[in-house]
């Protein structure tokens, strides 16, 4: 049997290589249950549960109610039958070379039995020792040291000016990019939310962040833009938003009517479900008073979207722009000003060149 354990450090400096290349893992595999593998999991890793989210419920009470040898007999019995399912559908295609990575949550006796039985066929097999447990501990203390060389180029500007569409430009001209609403799948702002898509758990969120991290060229500069520390309820790594705030900028700037038929067509499901445009206004009662929301509300059941857009702008989030950004990025003050000639992702693209061309 070829079962060998190693730490999540040694894990992760295997991982830079890629899947299946010379050196590198030829699969990562999770054996916990589909909930924590969806809650969180190691980058590019498959699920094979050894017990899946119902056995792994009706296991633990026995183990509460009934007697811990019970409630093992019991799950030896489910997770044989998994595995031999697993090997069934993955397993039996695969040749000696084969080398997978395993883990569950402390590394112990989910992902162990399985490791046994690959093992045992005559593969070699690599276990995480700790398991996630460990790997996301040394996932959160690896963060510091992949930021610190990263040189930031901060992309502020007001809502609406087009920050997010100039991080695409640039990432398609190929500059690098950190996009963390992209990474959070939220527009960052109280009426960020977008419909039918869920934001990652925190733990998730912070595996997609290391992820970008480590892949980025320390030689090049960095686009992110201008976040607070939470996007939707996702808070940044704190030692991320530190050194962002002390990087340079750039003050994207763009017209007012520019800036409204942009969220005009980036916030279009607003415009397609004034209902829900409506309970999503509700949140600003507190900030702007029940009278000026209603009245919005009324416009927008109305389908007088536009002049909603722009009181939006010139009473909620302009005032005191210019002053929060200048409070907590130090260098907005020395920023370049960059402006596209439109809102389109042509004129995105064009500006994105002459970003780079001026590093």
């Amino acid at each position: 049997m070829s079962v060998q354990f190693i730490s999540a450090q040694d894990a992760m400096a295997r991982m830079a290589t890629p899947l299946g290349a010379p050196g590198g893992f030829s699969t990562i595999i999770d054996a916990r249950s589909e909930d924590e593998f969806a809650l969180d999991h190691l980058p590019g890793a498959v699920n094979w549960p050894s017990l899946n989210n119902e056995e792994r419920i009706v296991i633990g009470t026995m183990y509460k109610q009934v007697s811990a040898f019970e409630a093992q007999k019991h799950g030896a019995a489910l997770v044989a039958a998994n595995i031999a399912r697993h090997i069934q559908r993955e397993v039996l295609p695969l040749p000696r070379t084969w080398q997978p990575l395993i883990y569950c949550w402390r590394g112990g006796k989910r992902s162990g039995s399985l490791a046994m039985v690959l093992g045992q066929i005559g593969f070699k097999i690599h276990l995480i020792e700790g398991g996630y447990k460990a790997f996301r501990a040394a996932l959160l203390a690896s963060i510091p040291e992949l930021v610190a060389p990263i040189q930031w180029r901060v992309v502020c500007g007001p809502t609406g000016s087009g920050k997010t569409r100039l991080l695409h430009a640039l990432a398609a001209e190929g500059a690098q990019v950190l996009d963390l609403e992209g990474l959070a799948n939220h527009r960052s702002s109280v009426l960020g939310h977008i419909p039918g898509v869920p934001q990652p758990s925190q733990k998730h969120f912070d595996t997609l962040v290391w992820t970008a991290l480590k892949g980025f060229d320390t030689s090049r500069p960095v686009y992110v833009e201008s976040e607070s520390r939470k996007v939707g309820n996702l808070s940044v790594p704190e030692v991320l938003m530190l050194s962002m705030r002390e990087s340079p900028c750039l003050d994207l700037r763009l017209s007012d009517d520019e800036r409204v038929a942009l969220l005009m067509e980036d916030y279009d499901f607003f415009v397609k479900d004034p209902d829900y445009f409506c309970k999503r206004l509700d949140a600003l009662v507190d900030r702007r008073g029940r009278a000026v929301v209603e009245a919005w509300k009324t416009q927008v059941m109305a389908g007088d979207n536009e002049p909603v857009v722009r009181e939006l702008l010139t009473l909620h989030y302009d005032p005191g722009y210019a002053e929060s950004t200048r409070r907590n990025f130090k260098q907005f003050g020395q920023a370049a000003v960059v402006q596209p000639s439109d809102r389109s992702m042509d004129a995105m693209r064009a500006l994105a060149r002459d970003i780079m061309r001026q590093g």
